[in-house]
């Protein structure tokens, strides 16, 4: 960072440097076409106001100190402007004063520069209100001068105009960017809460049995540290992806990263065995016209919803039978029901982390153009969803 720093601040007085010195050619240049009688800017006074200079300072060594004043135009751009507009009354430093007039229009607020526009362009005036006779060289010296300032006060709002768009494009891909990561990372926690809290739930409820019956059959020990071995293994596996995911760079025109398989309505029965083993008492209804022609979103979709559903059942309901319904035609859609009924002490409090899942399955159904609500009565609680089905 601060090698960078060191080079644009190298950058930038060689910048300085090459301003200084085109503007002190282009004054010389001027000094010279008015010795030759051609002002680029109305001369309101004359050598005569300024008395006692030698031969050669008021001609070349004022302009080209009025040329040095640029060197501080990013400082101090309206003080700098102002002293060489003043200056242009007795001395050829329009080519410095108009640099300077850039400068303000291109830094400094839009009511700055109008006054110092108009303070530039008085002159002009009162060059014309004080000329009666309006001779050909006053009448192009007045009209050169208000162009030499139009012209560069327009150059420099122009050159404004075109950073703020850039800053303002900047500032817009920046937040693009920053709602894909968003966007990304809230679809991964939704991901990420789904599969945890199943593998979890799943490894709490076969540890539990383990602690309370710890004199249980070798076979049922067995099966239960099978079972627990697997789902922590799962979960690290992905807590690994997703931690890979969370610490790649962000590019949102990239192609979609190299994600695990994603499970679908073929591995339900899957995890209804799953849900069984780890002792859930579950009825399964499945009335499917097609179920091989439902989108892979919806199908995973659909899977997560369930899975969510089964993991709060038993989470919150232990032990309670779980009724589970799906059924679904093309243009009709797919309908799921999930209904638990409710143990007689039911917790007053919620456990941490309480409805995110609820909210979880809500966004997975508003994105899949669905829908989604939760109800519950004195014996039973439901979760619903409907999730469109395209012919």
């Amino acid at each position: 960072m601060s090698q960078k720093i060191t080079v644009d601040g190298r950058r930038a007085v060689w910048r300085d440097l090459a301003v200084v010195a085109a503007g002190a050619v282009l004054t010389a240049s001027t000094v010279v076409a008015s010795n030759r009688g051609l002002w680029l800017y109305p001369r309101i006074f004359t050598s005569a106001v300024l008395p006692g200079l030698p031969f050669g300072v008021h001609d070349i060594l004022v302009p080209l100190a009025g040329c040095v004043l640029l060197w501080w135009r990013r400082r101090w751009p309206v003080a700098v402007a102002l002293i060489l507009v003043v200056m242009c009354a007795f001395v050829p430093v329009i080519p410095a004063a108009a640099i300077a007039l850039f400068t303000v229009a291109a830094r400094c607020a839009v009511a700055t520069t109008r006054w110092v526009t108009a303070v530039a362009l008085l002159p002009v005036t009162l060059y014309l209100a004080t000329r009666w006779s309006f001779q050909s060289a006053e009448v192009a010296s007045a009209v050169t001068g208000a162009l030499l300032v139009v012209g560069a006060v327009g150059w420099g709002l122009f050159v404004r105009t075109l950073q703020e768009r850039a800053e303002r494009a900047e500032s817009e891909s920046a937040l693009r960017a920053e709602r894909a990561r968003q966007r990304e990372r809230e679809a991964i926690a939704r991901e990420m809460h789904d599969v945890l809290a199943h593998r979890l739930s799943l490894l709490s409820v076969h540890a539990g049995a383990l602690e309370f019956h710890p004199h249980a059959p070798a076979e049922q020990v067995r099966q239960a540290a099978g079972v627990i071995r697997d789902s922590a293994g799962r979960a690290l596996e992905d807590l690994q992806h997703v931690l890979g995911i969370l610490r790649s760079p962000l590019d949102p025109g990239a192609v979609a990263r190299t994600e695990p398989p994603q499970p679908t309505l073929r591995d339900l029965t899957h995890l209804v065995e799953e849900n069984r083993g780890a002792g859930m008492h579950i009825e399964v209804e499945l009335d499917l016209a097609d179920e091989d022609s439902v989108s892979d979103f919806t199908s995973r979709t659909l899977y997560r919803i369930v899975q969510e559903a089964l993991t709060n059942a038993r989470k919150h309901a232990p032990g309670e039978a779980v009724h589970l319904t799906l059924a679904g035609a093309p243009r009709d859609g797919l309908t799921l029901e999930v209904t638990n009924t409710l143990p007689a002490a039911w917790p007053s409090t919620a456990p941490p982390g309480a409805r995110q899942g609820l909210i979880g399955m809500s966004e997975r159904a508003a994105l899949a153009g669905g829908t989604f609500a939760h109800s519950r009565t004195a014996d039973r609680y439901q979760v619903m969803a409907w999730l469109p089905w395209a012919a």
